[in-house]
């Protein structure tokens, strides 16, 4: 026991877990983590004297041992596979390489300064106070000293290195000799280089679906995810490569200083430094690797496995599952017989001339059975009735849903010479031919101009598709299915009706509604319904999409129905409502409004003067004021009676929820609400962890103590003549107010053209002007609104969330006598929203720890909380 706790590898597990931010290394991972620990000197003292045992023997500690002192310098070899090329042109390389086989080339970075000035003494006095990035599976940082001074103490098997993009190329990689990467496919399919400045790489490379041996892939039932197991590169080496027969060895290469390596999309490869050695290297899509990028983008799950991991990382039960849902013809299926019947990794032989002998170079025959890489075969994997706007987004892809979309927008506007190929990507991961096929059945029925080239894509970065033309914008409600979809527009059209009834100002700042209706597709034909929320239309009927009863004729998939609806799938989700509808029809509301004139904020952050960041601020307090004083439509207790009384109470706090429906004083929206809360807390701890790396574990495991064990404490109760009242306001609230939900006019510019300044230069001012995208609309506590504007719009600025305060002008909570002592939490409207973080149904939590990187570092949610939202503690807002 005593040697196995020694070990330097436990230490530096534990010390890796401990530390978040910044680290320096003392000599050894114990002595490191005892350090962070702050124990008394005689402690250290005492840990410093090791006892000494004769006889003792483990045969898996000598061979860690031995893995963290060898020397490599018997790794290097001169006679590598992979080909090495000098001056080779664009040409060539796209036409033998790119896309097809790894390369070695030399003289690219000839010209660089890089290649002769960057070394470990050269770069100590310039940087040796800048802190890196270090490779952890947590994130670390070192100033370059620090590094180098543990790179010359280490004896680490798996030595940490710097991986950082602080330089303009790519990514800075340094690490000592043993250090490297396991093996890996690259993120999103992406193509690579890498630029040896100094130093020595042993490559070795397998093709797509060549299963390096020692290595076992996962995939996620769930979004068929990828998960890799894989020993060291070194560990590999060591104990794995001397077990393959030699044609079942991987290609591979000594890569020397001058060097770059071209690593193709999907190939697996593995890397160890035989020495120090300081490279530079980027992933990057060309024309080659886009569609594969596309392809790892687009929702589902067997196409990600088969393209991350290739054809053999998948099991055989996955493959019947391809077998009943990918429609291919079945001379296909004889391949995915042939995969199931081989139990070793697809083996790489010796490329033979046309007499059969082994080519002179060793060159390798990278496809050897008929099927290969080829994105129109994977695509075959793909199951086409999951969407883009409709899947669940996976963390794990590297641009995530809404990005990719951005991304694809701004290549096809400003590369009309590659649309073709852009068009292909955007139909593989966004089905962008099928909604355009939509978009074009909506604007022939309201008389509409089809859109032009330009505007062939869905924009922005919403969960629906949004088309932008001209004049008109066109929104599909497509997020979480039908019954979703119809009470997202349902909602919306009641809130522009309420608006016009009471004549609120807000209406001059929301686009201008021009139609609304549902496209159905039915038995193979697409129809067309008009819509205006009011009533049930026989289409709707149909597919058995009738609202809960009890709630009002006018808006019947108005905000109570959309609230009961919530309601139902939050509380009692083994119960409630299933998308998942038989129905052969196919519903698709839709939303055409008038285009607003300006530019999204998104565009328009980094420019904007100071003044009219604030201005902003106050323009949206202003705004969320008036939303906020909308008169809403209130239920009663009619509304849940029939539901209740059906149902099975699904929380472990039966009794506590039973307490909730016998306070009859209280408003039945707030016995939604607090009822709602209490099933989000259920497994809190387990929801968080899956949600973002970001959120510290030790904040994560006091997430539950840290709610209230009674929520109706956050409603602010108080009697008045004798009956209980909730202090808290219920509004309408838009839920989504971000950056790319807002847009802004230019103040300076004449019809267009900026005002030129008496200095001659060009001046722009801004002011906003309009707030999109309310299909995420509901009624409920007014300070969920503050909650993505403060993380998104405001950055966490305290000083932007103050001036929004002061146009806001209502009240968050009345406080009762209860909650007069500044220690009571829930006096704190800070402690309010920061409840509301930690059960957000999206994942703030981490963008709040991306913001505020150093709260990372917290002991504790109250931390977090003041730190982020403790302005509003200072808020005067209370009648």
């Amino acid at each position: 026991m005593y040697i196995f706790c020694n070990e330097e590898p436990l230490w530096m597990s534990v010390c890796l877990k401990k530390v978040s931010g910044h680290i320096q290394y003392k000599g050894s991972w114990q002595k490191t983590t005892l350090h962070l620990e702050n124990l008394p000197n005689e402690y250290i003292e005492f840990c410093r004297k090791p006892l000494q045992f004769d006889g003792f023997s483990s045969p898996f500690l000598y061979k860690r041992l031995y893995r963290c002192h060898t020397t490599l310098d018997g790794f290097s070899f001169d006679d590598g596979n992979v080909e090495r090329k000098n001056d080779i042109s664009a040409e060539q390389f796209h036409r033998e390489y790119d896309g097809i086989k790894p390369v070695l080339l030399n003289g690219l970075a000839d010209t660089w300064p890089a290649r002769k000035s960057w070394t470990i003494d050269w770069l100590v006095p310039k940087y040796g106070d800048t802190k890196f990035k270090i490779s952890s599976p947590l994130k670390v940082s070192m100033t370059f000293k620090d590094y180098v001074s543990y790179m010359k103490q280490q004896h680490d098997e798996d030595p940490l290195y710097i991986f950082d993009d602080k330089v303009s190329l790519g990514w800075l990689v340094i690490g000592p000799a043993r250090s490297g990467a396991s093996w890996h496919v690259d993120p999103g399919l992406t193509s690579a280089w890498n630029t040896l400045l100094c130093g020595r790489k042993r490559w070795a490379l397998y093709p797509p679906g060549t299963v390096p041996l020692g290595v076992t892939v996962h995939v996620d039932d769930e979004d068929g995810d990828i998960s890799v197991d894989s020993p060291t590169s070194l560990q590999w080496w060591l104990d794995f490569y001397p077990l393959l027969a030699d044609e079942n060895k991987p290609i591979e290469c000594t890569q020397l200083p001058g060097e770059t390596i071209f690593v193709p999309s999907g190939w697996w490869h593995c890397v160890l430094n035989l020495e120090t050695a300081i490279a530079v290297t980027q992933n990057f899509v060309n024309s080659r690797s886009f569609e594969f990028v596309c392809l790892d983008m687009a929702p589902g799950y067997c196409h990600r496995g088969v393209c991350r991991a290739g054809l053999l990382a998948l099991d055989e039960d996955s493959l019947e599952i391809i077998e009943k849902n990918m429609p291919c013809e079945k001379e296909n299926f004889r391949c995915l017989d042939l995969i199931k019947k081989e139990t070793k990794a697809r083996i790489l032989r010796p490329q033979q001339n046309e007499n059969g002998k082994e080519n002179a170079n060793g060159s390798y025959n990278v496809w050897e059975h008929d099927f290969s890489f080829d994105i129109n075969y994977l695509a075959m994997f793909r199951n086409r009735e999951l969407d883009h706007f409709t899947s669940p987004w996976c963390p794990d892809n590297s641009l995530g849903q809404r990005g990719l979309r951005e991304w694809l927008s701004r290549l096809w506007v400003g590369n009309p010479g590659k649309r073709e190929m852009i068009w292909k990507g955007a139909c593989l991961a966004l089905n962008a031919d099928k909604w355009l096929d939509c978009l074009g059945k909506i604007c022939f029925f309201h008389s509409l101009p089809f859109p032009s080239e330009n505007a062939k894509l869905p924009v922005g970065m919403g969960s629906n598709p949004v088309y932008v033309m001209d004049e008109y914008v066109v929104k599909i409600f497509a997020e979480g299915g039908p019954q979703s979809s119809i009470f997202d527009l349902g909602t919306e059209l009641e809130f522009y009706s309420t608006l016009s009834e009471v004549n609120s100002p807000l209406k001059n700042h929301i686009p201008n509604v021009l139609a609304s209706g549902i496209l159905h597709l039915e038995n193979g034909s697409y129809n067309i319904d008009s819509w205006d929320g009011k009533k049930v239309p026989d289409v709707i009927r149909k597919c058995s999409l009738i609202p809960e009863k009890g709630t009002g004729d006018v808006f019947p998939f108005g905000v109570q129905s959309k609230i009961l609806f919530t309601y139902r799938k939050d509380v009692s989700p083994e119960n409630g409502p299933d998308d998942s509808d038989e129905s052969t029809i196919v519903l698709l509301p839709y939303l055409i409004t008038k285009r607003c004139k300006g530019e999204i904020f998104t565009e328009l952050r980094n420019v904007l003067p100071w003044e009219d960041v604030l201005n902003l601020a106050s323009f949206l307090g202003e705004q969320l004021r008036s939303l906020h004083m909308l008169p809403y439509p209130s239920f009663s207790n009619s509304d849940l009676s029939d539901f209740e009384q059906n149902r099975e109470f699904s929380s472990a706090n039966d009794m506590d929820m039973e307490f909730v429906s016998n306070e009859s004083d209280i408003p039945v929206e707030w016995k939604i609400f607090v009822r709602t809360l209490m099933e989000k807390k259920k497994n809190v701890s387990g929801r968080l962890s899956k949600r973002s790396d970001a959120i510290p574990k030790t904040l994560i495991e006091k997430a539950e103590a840290y709610l209230p064990d009674d929520f109706l404490k956050l409603l602010s109760i108080y009697e008045e003549n004798g009956m209980k009242k909730v202090g808290k306001p219920w509004s309408w609230i838009h839920r989504d107010i971000m950056d790319d939900n807002i847009y802004m006019e230019c103040k300076s510019c004449s019809n267009g053209i900026p005002a030129p300044t008496s200095n001659g230069g060009v001046a722009k001012s801004w002011r906003p002007t309009y707030i999109l995208d309310f299909s995420n609309l509901a009624v409920g506590d007014s300070i969920n609104d503050l909650i993505p504007m403060h993380l998104d719009v405001f950055r966490g600025n305290s000083d932007l969330l103050k001036q929004f305060l002061k146009s806001y002008k209502l009240s968050l909570m009345r406080k009762t006598p209860k909650q007069g002592s500044d220690d009571d939490k829930y006096g704190r409207l800070s402690y309010h929203a920061m409840c509301f973080c930690i059960l957000h149904d999206e994942n703030v939590l981490g963008g709040l720890f991306k913001t505020w990187k150093e709260l990372r570092a917290a002991e504790s949610w109250e931390e977090v909380e003041l730190q982020v939202w403790g302005e509003l503690n200072n808020y005067e807002g209370f009648p």
